[in-house]
């Protein structure tokens, strides 16, 4: 059985891994509240829950890391942090920060009034909760494909151009602070945005005079699947693509945990130096200096590669593939799975994979557990838990970290769901016991329904 990928690189270090004995899981969950978040990393085999930060660096960054500039201000480090963001972006103003919620509370701080508007093509969990936290309303605009799991469009991302224009029409221009597009857009399944749809939520952005910020953790895949997919682009290299995506936008909020490759770090990046000054008054209060924003310089420095790399297309091509690879094979076990798989995760149906738990009793939640004490695999719910009543779906994501597992994982990871599916009316659901708020995701408790 050969890989669906090219791989983009060799193995260096490794890190030790073990697999719990079934009854030490089962002792571990129930401790936990029957929370994965609440697990030790010691006592997961294979560890799907984000791809946020759990990447492995390249000896490149690794060289930047040893190289890098510790100054409170004006690092060389900041320099070419600064430098690389411009020349991705194209944007002149640019504010680090310890990660990408940081840069959204430091935005929506700054431009939200209670009462406020804030359409996406869809919020994911942080950003929902700030733009709550903050007094303002999120209103999710999906395409309808994107609730079709089984459609195969190419472009199920994208936002609802009509709907962003009813919307506008009902509260008004001034009530809306920002337009934000999600790319790709993670919560509806990590699915990709096409040039042709950020085009024109660009243009309806500009005729109302409503500034477009990107939720940029995940760009360079999105524009891997434009190159891929969309008319026009298939010759093109993925940062002409990347140039021109940031070029119909006023700003960006970026998770560099993501498309970044770092282990930490975000960053802001604003066309309006005023806004800019704005937010940097805010964020030399709750981050650091405007030159570190949270970060060590070790830190900026290996962004400042991680953030290049993350545009060859050859590592776009492995990592694409990979997620490809896993949700094929998924697929082809049985496994309900939403199609097609997106550039970093593979999203489960729980709904449609345990049909006998209904929704009020938490299927994603009830999969996720059954995942681990099948297999010790760590995955995360996207539905009903993370959502409450924004899910649309009940969805199980299995992120995969960057150049870091190998398709023996995977393959593992295959095997576990695929027992789990041939005993699955032995999982029963669950009730929330603890926790409350669009957060609770990160500390509830739950309970078993006996």
């Amino acid at each position: 059985m050969g890989p669906g990928w090219r791989r983009a690189y060799k193995t260096k270090v490794v890190e030790p891994i073990r697999l719990l004995e079934r009854a030490e899981r089962e002792q571990r969950l129930l401790q936990a509240g029957y929370n994965v978040f609440r697990l030790d990393s010691e006592d997961i085999y294979i560890d799907l829950l984000t791809d946020s930060g759990t990447g492995a660096m390249s000896q490149a960054q690794w060289a930047a890391l040893m190289d890098a500039d510790e100054a409170y201000a004006g690092s060389r480090s900041f320099r070419a942090f600064h430098e690389t963001v411009q020349s991705i972006t194209g944007m002149p103003h640019v504010l680090p920060t310890h990660q990408g919620r940081a840069a959204e509370h430091i935005y929506f701080a700054s431009t939200l009034d209670r009462g406020s508007v804030v359409p996406n093509n869809t919020h994911f969990d942080t950003t929902r909760a700030n733009v709550l936290a903050l007094g303002g309303r999120p209103v999710d605009l999906p395409v309808s494909e994107a609730l079709d799991p089984d459609s195969a469009a190419s472009f199920k991302g994208d936002m609802d151009v009509d709907g962003l224009e009813r919307l506008i029409r009902t509260h008004g221009a001034a009530r809306i602070p920002a337009i934000f597009l999600t790319v790709t857009n993670n919560t509806a399944a990590g699915q990709p945005v096409s040039m042709a749809n950020a085009r024109a939520v660009s243009e309806v952005a500009r005729a109302h005079g409503i500034p477009l910020m990107l939720d940029a953790a995940r760009y360079a895949e999105n524009c891997f699947f434009v190159r891929e997919r969309e008319e026009g682009y298939g010759g093109l290299p993925v940062t002409e693509i990347a140039r021109e995506l940031f070029g119909l936008a006023d700003g960006c909020l970026m998770s560099a945990k993501k498309d970044g490759l770092g282990n930490i770090g975000g960053f802001m990046a604003l066309r309006d130096g005023a806004l800019f000054q704005r937010c940097r008054d805010r964020l030399i209060l709750v981050e650091g200096f405007s030159t570190y924003g949270g970060l060590a310089g070790r830190d900026l420095a290996a962004l400042a590669v991680g953030l290049r790399e993350a545009l060859d297309a050859s590592y776009l091509a492995e990592r694409v593939g990979q997620v490809r690879w896993l949700g094929t094979r998924l697929k082809a076990e049985g496994i309900p799975v939403y199609w097609p798989p997106g550039g970093h995760a593979v999203y489960v149906d729980a709904a449609r994979l345990l049909p006998h738990i209904p929704v009020g009793q938490l299927p994603g939640q009830a999969l996720v557990c059954a995942l681990y004490l099948e297999g010790g695999v760590r995955a995360v719910e996207v539905g009903s838990v993370m959502l409450g009543e924004a899910a649309q779906m009940e969805l199980v994501r299995l992120a995969i970290p960057r150049r870091v597992y190998a398709q023996e994982h995977l393959a593992w990871v295959i095997d576990a769901l695929s027992r789990v599916r041939e005993r699955s009316d032995e999982v029963v659901g669950m009730r929330l016991a603890e926790g409350e708020g669009p957060l609770r995701h990160f500390v509830a408790r739950f309970d078993p329904v006996i």
